[in-house]
């Protein structure tokens, strides 16, 4: 059964950081794609980051560019987001989803394109 987890969601002051994770099982890890989404309330889930399998393919959302950086380990099944100049804009509950790659170096920016999803973490940023 695939598991995707996510953590490190929490409240944090506008113009801070969070370091957000996900850790997955029950697939191998190396095969897919993953991504970062988002949602706010009363809004429908937004893309924020994606990487290939390989982690040498990343894109980003426009309205986080140059403050979020998304990273993979494949040696420990994990996918981070390091989120940096937060706004209250930020403020979201944050998915990390799981998509099957046959090697190719791509990402995947929208939802359907992804058969796996966590619970989320909510990130409240204040002002």
């Amino acid at each position: 059964q695939v598991h995707l987890v996510e953590s490190g969601g929490g409240l944090v002051q506008a113009g801070g950081s969070l370091r957000l994770s996900c850790a997955v099982s029950g697939l191998t890890f190396r095969n897919y794609l993953m991504g970062w989404f988002r949602q706010a309330r009363g809004k429908g889930r937004q893309f924020v980051a994606a990487i290939s399998w390989s982690g040498m393919r990343t894109d980003y959302g426009d309205s986080v560019k140059g403050r979020f950086t998304i990273s993979r380990n494949n040696a420990e099944n994990t996918v981070h987001l390091q989120m940096n100049s937060l706004t209250p804009d930020d403020t979201a509950v944050y998915y990390c989803a799981a998509r099957w790659n046959n090697g190719v170096q791509v990402v995947a920016t929208t939802v359907n394109e992804y058969e796996h999803w966590g619970q989320g973490t909510q990130v409240t940023v204040s002002s």
